[in-house]
């Protein structure tokens, strides 16, 4: 049976934390946090936090990792909240599981807030050389900046390794164009939801839309897949 947190408390253990004091502690690194993002999390059984007596929700130090790791999961892998529960399943259940898109285990290592690199610092982490970037701008597949996040690294990191069998950035210039459509079925699908001003709607929609994108990802590498069977026999 779960102890409830004014038990908790009075035990001696480690305190517990109301939603303020976790909101505070979390919304440095992710200011769009919300009280109704957080019960939304709750609800989609990503943390499972104690309750008072009164029905007040209370948090451990675990709980609040776990939400870092959630968001920035969300924020920096794009990943559905369904995609990530059953990562957060695996590693409960005491596995390594292997993060989609990214490197397995090391939880921690997705804790860390994204990188900020200058231009110069962006071609020294991937290796390209400054025309690559160039072209890569002109042919939109990557948005001129001042810095650059982990996202612009992947990308051109890519970019380097496409470059070596004969595929430049102009090659992909309808890259954008479909990244664009996809972006338009995802607003039409949201319609419905956008309409409702209050911040639940606005958490749901949230996590649609990265459901649909990881959805929409899905069918494209699998057409990528069927199509290489036939390539390569």
């Amino acid at each position: 049976m779960v102890r409830s947190a004014a038990q908790t408390s009075s035990s001696g253990r480690v305190p517990l934390l109301s939603i303020g004091q976790v909101l505070a502690k979390l919304t440095p690194d992710f200011p769009e946090l919300t009280p109704s993002k957080l019960r939304f999390l709750e609800e989609r059984g990503l943390v499972s936090p104690a309750r008072t007596e009164s029905g007040y929700r209370k948090f451990c130090q675990a709980d609040v990792e776990r939400l870092r790791m959630v968001l920035a999961m969300q924020r920096d892998h794009y990943l559905p909240l369904k995609v990530i529960r059953e990562y957060l399943d695996e590693l409960d259940a005491g596995g390594s599981p292997t993060l989609p898109g990214g490197a397995s285990g090391a939880p921690e290592s997705m804790l860390a807030s994204g990188r900020r690199l200058s231009r110069d610092e962006l071609l020294r982490e991937t290796g390209a050389s400054a025309a690559l970037l160039t072209e890569a701008v002109s042919a939109s597949v990557i948005t001129p900046a001042d810095v650059y996040g982990d996202d612009t690294v992947t990308v051109l990191t890519a970019l380097v390794e496409l470059q070596k069998s004969g595929i430049e950035p102009r090659h992909l210039r309808g890259f954008r164009a479909a990244a664009e459509r996809e972006l338009g079925l995802i607003e039409s699908a949201l319609r419905p939801i956008a309409r409702r001003k209050d911040t639940s709607s606005r958490a749901q929609a949230g996590e649609l839309a990265r459901e649909i994108a990881g959805n929409l990802e899905t069918v494209r590498s699998t057409l990528i897949r069927s199509a290489l069977g036939r390539l390569v026999p």
